[in-house]
């Protein structure tokens, strides 16, 4: 069956965060409007990780369906059908399997990540995260008063990002450290953590009386031939990891607002069921069960087109910007790429190439730390797209260049 990723939609006048909420989240509320250099039209929005393509059929006819019932009260994922879904998705394509009270449902990762840190942690307990980081991660911890800790990842000269267990040792040996936000596969870098390091960050963990949020949201976006390992699926038995994924990445259904959560630990669970929000969107339930049951195939094929696009951004970088550092991330739709080599000093990317190229990007320093002189670019869009974005950053580097 054949799939149209090349489709040209407009997101325009739709309230897209993509193409008219930018400013306030990549400039902040309050500083000054950056100056353009070319005509407001003409920006390309390469940002928001969520997707420029058609959500799926499978989603789209389960939505089609549920509205032919015309009452849309107050609705929990009461019955059996999304766990049924889910549960045979994750076991046919990773092996993993839970119980059906195990699996609750979130308004999203993030709502999940800011109620779980209020959850586990106590006043005065910490929160610890590898960096580079998705900034939320952050957030979930500040805005619940908790101090976020960092350890730094290594990166090699080629690009390639590994975990400094010393400094992580370090760190998860804190009493005062509780949970540990891991981001498996890693935005922004796109790396799969293997069996080995996922085995010696649990172990850690676990020895320090640390629980794992495991944010697994882009688990399904692995380049041909990588596969993904559920960490909790190396932990048999064990309460102490809390696994989040979601329809959102995988099938382009972010402004759904559904995501699975799965909590072996009865305690921390009876605390979600007692605080946390119950009710769901009947649409976005209707659309998780169908893209779980019928979506793998537009699935399959997505995949091929990222794999695609990720080579024209490899091919480009090597003949027109040699000096940048870029590795095809093992999964995720975002390019991670190294620009250090073409400026003297440290600048602002994100602002630079919104005011020199007309990119709407994420620069290195919208990820917490240790990502200075990157960027960050979502590839889940036409071809055409991504040619012309990387086209407008070679030319925004050469002319400062002189």
């Amino acid at each position: 069956m054949g799939y149209n990723f090349d489709r040209s939609i407009s997101r325009r006048d739709t309230n897209a965060l993509a193409e008219e909420g930018f400013s306030n989240y990549l400039f902040g509320a309050d500083a000054s409007a950056p100056a353009l250099d070319v005509p407001k039209e003409d920006l390309i929005s390469m940002w928001v990780a969520d997707m420029q393509f058609a959500a799926p059929d499978a989603a789209i006819d389960a939505i089609t369906e549920r509205l032919k019932h015309p009452i849309f009260g107050y609705t929990a994922d009461l019955d059996e059908e999304l766990y049924q879904a889910f549960h045979s998705w994750c076991a046919q394509r990773y092996g993993w399997q839970f119980a059906r009270e195990e699996m609750q449902v979130s308004l999203g990762v993030i709502p999940a990540l800011f109620a779980l840190v209020e959850y586990v942690c106590r006043p005065g307990d910490k929160v610890l995260c590898l960096t580079p980081a998705y900034g939320y991660f952050k957030h979930a911890a500040i805005q619940r008063d908790r101090e976020f800790v960092t350890s730094r990842m290594l990166v090699s000269d080629d690009g390639e990002y590994t975990i400094d267990f010393d400094d992580f040792e370090a760190k998860v040996s804190d009493p005062a450290v509780k949970l540990f936000f891991l981001c498996h596969p890693h935005n922004p870098t796109g790396r799969i953590w293997t069996n080995d390091e996922l085995r010696r960050m649990g172990e850690l963990c676990f020895a320090n009386g640390v629980k794992i949020v495991s944010d697994e949201i882009h688990c399904d976006l692995v380049r041909t031939g990588k596969t993904h390992t559920p960490m909790a699926k190396l932990f048999t038995g064990s309460p102490n990891i809390i696994t989040c994924m979601a329809v959102s990445k995988t099938f382009n259904l972010a402004g759904m607002m559904i995501a699975t959560v799965v909590i072996p630990d009865p305690e921390l669970r009876s605390e979600w069921k007692r605080r946390h929000y119950p009710f769901v969107n009947p649409l976005s339930l209707a659309a998780a069960i169908g893209a779980y049951r019928n979506g793998a195939s537009w699935l399959d094929a997505l995949r091929l087109y990222l794999d695609e696009n990720f080579a024209l951004t490899q091919r480009f970088l090597s003949d027109h910007l040699p000096k940048a550092k870029f590795r095809v991330p093992e999964a995720t739709y975002l390019a991670w790429i190294d620009l250090r080599a073409y400026f003297d000093s440290p600048v602002n990317l994100t602002r630079f190439f919104f005011e020199r190229a007309g990119v709407i990007l994420e620069g290195g320093e919208m990820f917490v730390e240790n990502g200075d002189g990157r960027v960050r670019l979502n590839l889940a869009c036409r071809r055409v797209q991504v040619g012309l974005s990387l086209e407008k950053i070679r030319d925004a580097i050469v002319r400062q260049h002189g």
